[in-house]
């Protein structure tokens, strides 16, 4: 008998979509699982269906072992592959939502999770690294990612604060700007394609 090594990384992907199964964030460890853009929304689409109408907390699909929660509008999901120990998967998501409760202040729903994303990924940084599990106490990783935010410059101007649709023209035509070819820079915008790009500041928090 062949027993395999134990292995650090843990989580093969994290993702959160919404009540109608559309992807909000999503950070895959394993660059081997569902290399490309499509076969990640595949496999997504694949959870959602299978999950979004059970109480359930964990379920298997396509060799892997995938825990999950929701709330009100949204469905959070921790993966790893089939022999991982379900407990470490579960640890992990209950810091994931218990931390974003924190931080969005008991809201945990769409909108503010959108109007809050940089703080969510910050929240996912702090808790899984490369596939490797970091912390699993929500206190701690909401005591860094706070002291981050403190940290940068820019926090007083976050997605919480200043809300900014991106439009360029082309050829006389206004569309949203793909957030793929925009790169913020010291509160400049660029476009690599070098269309005209106007931001238009949509709401803001008094200070």
């Amino acid at each position: 008998v062949i027993f395999s090594q134990p292995s650090l990384y843990t989580v093969k992907a994290i993702f959160i979509l919404d009540n109608d199964g559309n992807r909000l964030l999503s950070k895959y460890y394993d660059p081997e699982l569902y290399p490309s853009m499509k076969e990640q929304k595949n496999f997504e689409k694949n959870v959602f269906n299978k999950t979004h109408k059970t109480d359930n907390e964990i379920t298997f699909l396509e060799g892997m072992t995938i825990v999950y929660k929701s709330s009100i509008d949204l469905f959070f999901y921790v993966v790893g592959s089939a022999q991982e120990n379900e407990l470490m998967l579960m640890a992990v998501l209950n810091c994931l939502f218990e931390s974003l409760n924190q931080i969005l202040r008991k809201n945990v729903e769409r909108r503010s999770l959108l109007d809050n994303m940089d703080g969510v990924f910050l929240v996912v940084d702090e808790i899984v690294d490369g596939g490797v599990i970091l912390e699993s106490d929500p206190q701690q990783v909401v005591e860094k990612v706070n002291f981050k935010a403190d940290d940068n410059p820019l926090s007083e101007q976050s997605v919480a604060q200043v809300r900014l649709i991106l439009l360029y023209t082309h050829k006389s035509t206004a569309r949203p700007l793909s957030s793929k070819h925009a790169i913020l820079n010291n509160q400049r915008w660029c476009d690599s394609d070098k269309n005209i790009i106007s931001c238009i500041c949509l709401e803001s928090c008094a200070s």
